[in-house]
């Protein structure tokens, strides 16, 4: 199986039978054949997608150098999984089914991908971390769709109240170089159902008429 998009020396680097693609390796050249878990960057794609607010309209939606339009590429062409933000502005672009918040997996597409919404906090996150997946040629299995407690963070509460602590968000709170790093970092356990829902591209040959579980 291949990882592409991933940090270096990351979560899928020293695995048995992973092959992980960095930034050094540039995921947009893979080229099969095996299935991938693929982490395309979000930047371009997200709620500030034009920058910073200090120095907004820098960019423009989906400008990220071919990134995304290759994960999705190599999922459809290889079978496996693509990961993303909530809320992300690539799955309307790309025509993606636009998952429903606690509800599953959606019907498959015509090229036999589904999407579904699943929150990071249930597999180790800090945060909540909302995330929409698209898998193609695998099977969908049942993941956590509950949504989860609220994480606030205790320092933020007490100086801020809860309403604006809310708004800063946990990771926010941690501070340091590494705060971006670690929000964008995946958990190991979610690691594992990213790489199960892959790895089943191999052996299974889905039909197209899945339901949106309820």
């Amino acid at each position: 199986m291949a990882a592409l998009f991933v940090e270096t020396d990351g979560v899928y680097f020293g695995l048995p039978d992973i092959d992980p693609w960095d930034e050094v390796r540039d995921a947009r050249r893979y080229t099969g054949p095996f299935p991938v878990v693929a982490h395309p960057p979000c930047k371009r794609w997200g709620r500030f997608f034009h920058g910073s607010t200090a120095k907004p309209h820098q960019f423009r939606v989906g400008e990220d150098q071919g990134c995304f339009a290759a994960a999705l590429t190599a999922v459809r062409n290889y079978g496996g999984v693509l990961e993303h933000p909530e809320d992300s502005k690539a799955f309307a672009w790309f025509g993606l089914p636009l998952p429903i918040r606690h509800k599953g997996w959606t019907a498959r597409d015509k090229f036999g991908g589904a999407s579904c919404y699943v929150e990071q906090g249930h597999y180790g996150h800090i945060s909540r971390k909302g995330t929409w997946l698209y898998a193609c040629g695998t099977d969908l299995p049942e993941l956590d769709w509950s949504r989860g407690e609220q994480r606030l963070h205790p320092v933020a509460v007490e100086k801020h109240g809860y309403a604006k602590a809310r708004r800063i968000g946990m990771v926010a709170m941690i501070g340091g170089k590494d705060k971006e790093r670690i929000r964008d970092r995946t958990p190991e356990a979610f690691r594992d159902v990213l790489i199960e829902i892959a790895m089943s591209a191999a052996l299974s040959a889905p039909s197209t008429d899945a339901k949106v579980r309820g």
